[in-house]
């Protein structure tokens, strides 16, 4: 433990946490960068932002070693990324809009089966175990949010 009681594999988890959200602002930077469309373009600026505020998130927990705002999960899960979506597409400049948000959905998909795990993975740390399901549920806003996005675009039609 350290001297304010943050255990030193605490502190490196969330130091973990705070690179994978930084390599996740810098792949939407990056793919906002690299796409065609506006609308992508804004959507994946929006997303690398999300990211960021997530970084900072983590960063604030690190310095003041402690964790107090719960974060609810989801109440509605469309579980398009499990059922709907069987692989992430690669990024494309020229890719079509349904085809960005899969590859977003996906993407956050994985960021919440890794914070799953990662908690699954805690014993005797209860504060631990809540900082990475609160990770997970952030994460699962963001594909709760894309989910409709994706929704209101691929079945456009049944609307």
């Amino acid at each position: 433990m350290t001297k304010t009681g943050m255990s030193a594999e605490m502190r490196e988890a969330i130091k973990d946490s705070i690179k994978k959200e930084q390599q996740s602002h810098d792949f939407y930077a990056d793919a906002a960068a690299k796409v065609k469309s506006k609308d992508l373009t804004d959507l994946f600026n929006e997303l690398a932002e999300e990211e960021l505020g997530h970084r900072s998130f983590l960063e604030r927990v690190l310095a003041e070693e402690s964790f107090s705002r719960p974060i609810k999960a989801q109440p509605t899960d469309f579980r398009l990324a499990e059922e709907v979506i069987a692989e992430k597409p690669d990024l494309t400049t020229d890719m079509p809009f349904d085809a960005a948000i899969a590859l977003a959905i996906k993407r956050e998909e994985e960021a919440m089966t890794l914070y799953q795990e990662l908690a699954d993975e805690i014993t005797g740390n209860q504060e631990m175990y809540d900082m990475f399901i609160n990770l997970r549920n952030m994460e699962q806003a963001h594909k709760t949010r894309l989910e409709s996005i994706y929704m209101n675009v691929a079945y456009s039609e049944v609307w």
